[in-house]
Parts: structure tokens; sequence; C-alpha cells
């Protein structure tokens, strides 16, 4: 069998292009005058274009989204090594070894795969997996000296706080800690709802009252919390979710906007009027849907 020829555009060409870029004497200005903090926001950026390339089933896109992504790897990576910290091989020898390690039911200690039979004999099912794999991580942590024993230990703060709420909720959940179901999740719901209506009216009694404005936001964060609980025992998830629902509203928004344009554009209309449009772009809408669902 012969080898294909190597694709000069690998790897290593990627983090030349990347040292080429931060080179101070002949590089970029841009690349060079960044940091860790500087270049965060991107790569949380990029990691959501990858979601929504692959939330509309563009594989052509989710290609250059991964493409951009990775770069921000390498970027990281760049800077680490500049500063004496770590390179990028060193990033991959840790998740090699990471995934080696937390997956006892697949791998040897060395690295090799196991038989079938061992394999079958690891893990009976999918939870048992996930407890084994929360132990595995609990004792990284103490080995690392992490004093931590919470069992809401090793949520990173920089997850986005949609995510982390459900994260915290999946852990006490695994404690037992859970509403038995969807139910009394929706009755807590309505009853933040109305904290929140409380605090609206204490609010517009007076507006300068900094406490109550305070109170106010305290119980939207409540309600935001038992929706990502809501969505977490639908199964459903919740950045998605909340992507579908930006999409609806854009999608919607723009056709209104599109009806409008015949009496001068939606600014300056009254809401009342602008509410007819939105009904006339949902029920087109609508129509839509059901002409393409019929035989």
């Amino acid at each position: 069998m012969t080898d294909a020829p190597a694709d000069p555009r690998d790897l290593r060409t990627l983090l030349a292009i990347m040292a080429r870029l931060r080179d101070p004497a002949g590089g970029c200005p841009w690349d060079v005058q960044q940091t860790f903090a500087s270049i965060a926001p991107y790569t949380i950026e990029e990691a959501y274009e990858v979601a929504d390339a692959i939330d509309r089933g563009d594989l052509d896109d989710l290609k250059d989204e991964l493409g951009d992504l990775l770069l921000q790897v390498v970027f990281h990576a760049r800077m680490a090594e500049e500063a004496g910290a770590f390179a990028f091989g060193d990033v991959v020898a840790a998740i090699c070894d990471k995934l080696v390690r937390r997956h006892p039911h697949v791998f040897d200690a060395a690295g090799r795969p196991l038989d079938p039979a061992a394999r079958a004999a690891a893990v009976a099912d999918a939870r048992q997996q996930t407890r084994a794999w929360d132990a595995l991580k609990r004792a990284e942590r103490a080995a690392r000296g992490e004093a931590d024993t919470s069992a809401l230990a090793g949520i990173s703060r920089g997850l986005p706080e949609w995510l982390r709420a459900v994260k915290l909720q999946e852990k006490a959940a695994r404690v037992g800690f859970d509403w038995p179901g969807p139910e009394p999740v929706i009755a807590k719901l309505h009853e933040e709802i109305e904290e929140v209506r409380a605090e609206f009216a204490a609010v517009a009694a007076d507006p300068g009252d900094a406490a109550a404005r305070d109170r106010l936001e305290d119980e939207i964060g409540d309600v935001l919390f038992v929706c990502a609980n809501l969505a977490r025992h639908a199964k459903v998830d919740v950045g998605a979710a909340l992507r579908r629902a930006n999409a609806k509203f854009e999608r919607r928004f723009r056709a209104m906007e599109a009806l409008a344009t015949a009496d001068g554009g939606l600014a300056g209309q009254p809401l009342e009027a602008q509410d007819r449009y939105w009904d006339l772009a949902k029920a087109a809408e609508k129509q839509d849907v059901h002409q393409e669902s019929a035989p």
C-alpha cells in the first residue's frame, strides 16, 4: 500500500504561520499585541459559530468554523509557549492522557484498547459510566491538591451563565437534590414570575429605590434559573432552544419589515399597527409550513 503524499497544510504549517504572525520583528501588529484575555472572547465566539453551523446543517461552513476554532487553540498555545509555560504539543499530550485516563472502560493503563470482554465488564451502562467519570474527575482534582469536595466542584466560572446553571442543576441532581418531574418546576416558575411582578411594582412605586431594583434583578435571575431547570427536565438544550427562539424572532421581524415597506416601514408606526404586521408574518409562516408538510 503506497502512502498518500502528505498534505503540506498540516498542523505544523498552521503552527508556523501562527509563530510568524506573533513575531515582533516581522509579524502582524494586531496579533503581536494580543493576550490571553483579549483573545478569550473570540474563542467563545468561535465555539458558538461552530454550534450555529451545526444547527443549520451547513457542513461546508462547519469546516471553516472548526478551522477558526482550531486557530484559537493554536493562538493560546503560541502565547503560552512564548511565556515559557507550555506549547501546542503539551496541549495535545495532555488531552490524549486525559482521554485515556478517563476511559478505563475503553483503554488499559498503557493506552491500549481493551478487548470486548474486558470492556463489557468495565462499565455496565451509561449511567454507571457517568458516575465513573465523575469519580475520576474528583480524584484528579484531589491529586492536584484542590480542597473543594462539594458535589458542585469543578464547574467552570467561565461558562455562559445559562450553561453553568444547567451544570449546577445536573451536579445537584446526581446526589438526589432534584425535582421529581417537570410539574413542580412549572409550579415554581409561576411562583417566581409572581415574585418578579411584585418587584416590578415596587420599582414602579419608587424608581429611585436601589434595593428594589436589586431585588428585581435577583428575582429575574431566579426565573431564568428555573427556566434552565425546566429545559433540563425536558432534555432540551437551553442554548439550542434560545438560538431557535432568536432565529424565529429575527425571521418574523424581517418579514414584518417587508410587509410594512409599502406603508413607509415600521418605524414611527404605533405598536398596535406593528402587532398586526407581526400577526401577518406569523400567519404567513404557518401557511408556508402547512404547504411544505402537505402531501
